[in-house]
């Protein structure tokens, strides 16, 4: 029975796997995003976010555990300096995982897991207020453009006939 055994195997033993999703959260933070199976993508999710809370947290030991993780030096160095500032207001929900259909060789699903961009993470904060506000600027925004469109329109035919 498999009761209360959490994470898939992956095929590896656990300092393979271990090893595999060392290097996967190294390289996700230093491209921004990563095409891999989807198996790999959900289980590389709950690393990657607990490696953006340590960030968050910004403190010597969560520096010092985001160290003995990371495989690469400089690339904590930029989650602590720059990812931190992207996602100081959120509560989580740092990665996304899209699905990008069947591997051309294998046939397995594969995912592009990429770090949520600086625009997506305020624009969602902020959405919630603005909401009503952006729905009546726009109609206001389409009818003056219409009614600079009609007065262009006149001048050019004025400038056309002169």
């Amino acid at each position: 029975m498999r009761h209360r055994k959490r994470g898939r195997k992956l095929g590896r033993n656990s300092s393979h796997r271990k090893a595999m999703f060392r290097n996967m959260v190294t390289s996700l933070f230093k491209y921004e995003q990563l095409e891999t199976t989807d198996a790999k993508a959900k289980e590389l999710r709950p690393v990657a976010e607990k490696m953006i809370t340590l960030a968050k947290r910004g403190d010597l030991h969560a520096r010092r555990q985001a160290l003995s993780y990371m495989m690469d030096k400089t690339i904590t160095h930029k989650m602590f300096e720059e990812l931190k500032d992207r996602y100081l207001d959120r509560q989580g929900g740092y990665v996304r995982i899209i699905k990008k259909g069947n591997r051309k060789g294998d046939g397995a699903p594969v995912s592009i897991i990429q770090l949520l961009p600086l625009d997506e993470a305020k624009k969602r904060s902020k959405k919630k207020g603005k909401a009503a506000a952006s729905t009546s600027t726009s109609k206001s925004k389409k009818t003056e453009k219409s009614q600079d469109e009609s007065t262009d329109l006149g001048t050019d035919d004025k400038e056309q006939t002169g």
